[in-house]
């Protein structure tokens, strides 16, 4: 019996597949369990900006990698991708069928393909690149590896610095190394990936949507408390909707210039992950669904359909 392995954009749809995908298995004997692949659903307390499922979700399906560290830690893909595998065993011993789902497609890529580290990090290498002012760096990596401009937001300053890093030391950009990794290393024929796939004019309307949703339901209440509490490290605090959010407390946007600018960086975070989606969704045996001109029962049994498919 194979298993799904869920992503998509933000937004799009994800969690709801895979409840009901959990729910039809539930119908026909078999029990599922939920493993995210979300890199800020790991922290406590962070729950209306991370769209975590609802408390009535996670009673009725078992939930992995939920609510795990404070948001005062940090914590890495290593950390995930290690704790993903051993819910994975965990949920197989049991006869349960898991379900990994989420929206940080590094975590679902690692999983699928394994982790690729590179060389290991050259601290005078490293210093100078962290010297350079933030447009340097990404007008470099655009001329050196569009390709990982193209993966890599333009404020994640941390991934900009390993893929400069990388063909500083080697003189191979990170996305060949990673290419030739993928070749080397072939995927686990019990895993499939499902991607929901979405126009841009379709899914920008359902972020802004979204982040309506979510001041609504307390969103700048929420961040504001682990903010005053000291309690958001610099891991977590640069979560969409949280880092905005911040930077309205600490005087720098007014409450609607920081709400405007979440629905921009997530929306620009959703380009990316469409990038990253391409990649992913040529993978042999993977499932392309469109939400937007398909009915999600049809889905969630293509899916299962999938799941018993030798």
């Amino acid at each position: 019996m194979k298993y799904p392995v869920i992503c998509g954009p933000t937004a799009g749809g994800k969690s709801s597949l895979a409840m009901a995908v959990a729910r039809r298995l539930g119908e026909m004997g078999h029990n599922a369990e939920l493993v995210s692949a979300d890199a800020y659903q790991v922290y406590r307390d962070m729950d209306i900006g991370t769209a975590k499922p609802s408390r009535a979700e996670l009673d009725a399906v078992h939930h992995h990698l939920i609510d795990i560290v404070e948001p005062s830690e940090p914590f890495t893909l290593a950390q995930w991708l290690a704790l993903a595998e051993q819910a994975i065993d965990s949920i197989k011993s049991r006869g349960n069928v898991p379900i990994v789902v989420g929206g940080t497609h590094l975590y679902i890529k690692s999983l699928m393909d394994g982790l690729f580290e590179g060389p290991t990090p050259d601290a005078e290498i490293r210093a100078e690149l962290q010297a350079l002012p933030a447009t340097e760096l990404r007008a470099e990596l655009e001329r050196v590896d569009p390709e990982a401009a193209a993966r890599i937001h333009p404020n994640d300053e941390r991934r900009t610095i390993r893929a400069l890093e990388v063909f500083r030391q080697t003189g191979q950009t990170i996305t060949s190394l990673q290419t030739q990794w993928d070749r080397e290393h072939p995927r686990d024929p019990s895993r499939f990936l499902v991607v929901l796939s979405w126009e841009a004019a379709a899914i920008n309307t359902r972020i802004n949507a979204r982040v309506r949703e979510m001041k609504a339901e307390g969103l700048i209440a929420e961040v504001r408390a682990l903010h005053d509490a000291g309690r958001l490290g610099p891991t977590a605090r640069e979560a969409l909707g949280y880092k905005q959010l911040i930077h309205h407390f600490e005087g720098r946007l007014t409450e609607d210039e920081a709400i405007e600018q979440i629905k921009i960086e997530t929306r620009r975070f959703a380009k990316n992950q469409r990038t990253w989606l391409r990649r992913l969704q040529t993978a042999a045996g993977s499932i392309t669904l469109s939400p937007a001109d398909s009915e999600y029962g049809l889905m969630t049994q293509t899916v299962v359909d999938s799941i018993f498919t030798t």
